[in-house]
C-alpha cells in the first residue's frame, strides 16, 4: 500500500475517502490504507453503496461497517436503486452501479478529501481488453488510470490473486460477490473467458497488457498535446477553423474532437467531417450528433 500510495502522489495528512464494497481487493484497501495511517497523518474514512441488486447486499454493508469500526474508521453506508437507476438514465446495470459510486464519492469527498478505491492490474487489463473489444481508440486502451484528480488507485499494480493471498494468510475476512461468476455481465466474460485464453499464450498477459496501456497513455498525451497545438495555429480570430492543407488523418481526428468538445462524436461523424474539410467548395453541413452540427465551405470548419 505505501508503494501504490507514493506511486499516485497521495500526499500525508490528507482526509481519504475509501471505497469498500466488501470484496477482496477494496479490503485489501481498507487493511493496508489502516496499516500506515498513522504514519502518513492520513484521517481515513469508509464508503459503502449496497446497489439493492442481490440478496446478501445487507449483509455485505453490515460487514464492511463493521470492520471499519474495529479498525476506529467513521463508514458512512447507503443505498441506491441502481435498476431504477439504469433504466432512467438507459444504461448497463454495470454501467449504472459505476456511475452511482462516483456519485456518491465525490458527494462525501466534497473539494478537499481524496477518494482511494481498490482497482487491481486486473481490472486495468480488462478496461483495455473491454474497450478494444469496443473499437475504442488509444483513450480507450490507457486502461484505468492510477491518478484522476483526487481519485487515486494505489492497488494499481498488484494482482487480484495476490492481494487475496496476502488477506488470507494474515486471516482477515471479505466478502465474495455471486454476481461476479455471471457471465451476463460483460466484465466477467472478459475476467473469466477472455483473460485465462491470454494466459494460456503469455502467462503474464495482465502484466503485458499493463505495460501496453502505459505506452497507449504515453501515445496518447502526445497526440492531444500536439492537437491543442494545431487547433490554436488553425483557429481564426472569427472562430472557424481552417483546413486548408489538412494535417495527418490521425492528428485531424484529436483537433476536430478538442474543437467540438464533450460528448464527443463518434467516429463516423467525425470521418464524415473530415472528407468534407478535405474536399468541399461549396457548403457541406455535417450533423454531429446532439443538435450540433459543423457548416463546411472552402475548407473552412464553423461548429455550431
Amino acid at each position: 500500500m505505501a508503494r501504490g500510495a507514493d506511486r499516485v502522489e497521495l500526499p500525508n495528512s490528507a482526509t481519504l475517502w475509501l471505497a469498500v464494497s466488501g470484496g477482496p481487493d477494496s479490503m485489501a484497501l481498507l487493511h493496508g490504507a489502516a496499516g500506515i495511517a498513522t504514519e502518513r497523518e492520513w484521517s481515513l474514512r469508509v464508503a459503502h453503496l449496497d446497489h439493492g441488486l442481490r440478496d446478501g447486499a445487507t449483509d455485505d454493508a453490515r460487514f464492511v461497517a463493521e470492520t471499519a469500526e474495529a479498525l476506529g474508521i467513521p463508514a458512512t453506508v447507503e443505498h441506491a436503486d441502481v435498476r431504477a437507476i439504469a433504466a432512467a438514465e438507459h444504461r448497463s446495470l454495470e454501467d449504472a452501479g459505476r456511475a452511482a459510486r462516483y456519485r456518491l464519492l465525490n458527494r462525501l469527498a466534497g473539494a478537499g478529501a481524496w477518494i482511494a478505491t481498490g482497482h487491481t492490474a486486473d481490472d486495468s487489463a480488462e478496461t483495455v481488453l473491454l474497450n478494444l473489444a469496443r473499437g475504442s481508440g488509444l483513450a480507450g486502451l490507457r486502461g484505468i488510470p492510477p491518478r484522476r484528480g483526487r481519485i487515486v488507485r494505489p492497488l494499481l499494480g498488484e494482482r487480484r490473486l495476490h492481494l487475496r493471498r496476502l488477506l488470507d494468510e494474515a486471516g482477515q475476512a471479505y466478502r465474495i460477490d455471486p454476481s461476479n461468476a455471471d457471465s451476463a455481465f460483460r466484465r466477467n466474460l472478459v475476467r473469466h473467458r477472455l483473460l485465462p485464453v491470454l494466459e494460456e499464450l503469455n502467462p503474464d498477459a495482465v502484466g503485458a497488457i499493463a505495460r501496453y496501456a502505459r505506452l497507449a497513455a504515453d501515445d496518447d498525451a502526445l497526440l492531444d498535446a500536439l492537437a491543442s497545438d494545431e487547433l490554436a495555429r488553425r483557429r481564426l480570430p472569427d472562430g472557424r477553423i481552417d483546413w486548408h492543407r489538412p494535417p495527418p488523418v490521425a492528428l485531424g481526428r484529436r483537433v476536430l474532437r478538442l474543437a467540438i468538445g464533450r460528448p464527443a462524436p463518434n467516429l463516423e461523424r467525425i470521418e464524415a467531417l473530415l472528407r468534407a474539410a478535405a474536399g468541399a467548395r461549396g457548403g457541406v453541413t455535417v450533423e454531429l450528433g446532439g443538435g450540433r452540427r459543423a457548416s463546411v465551405r472552402e475548407r473552412h470548419i464553423r461548429l455550431g
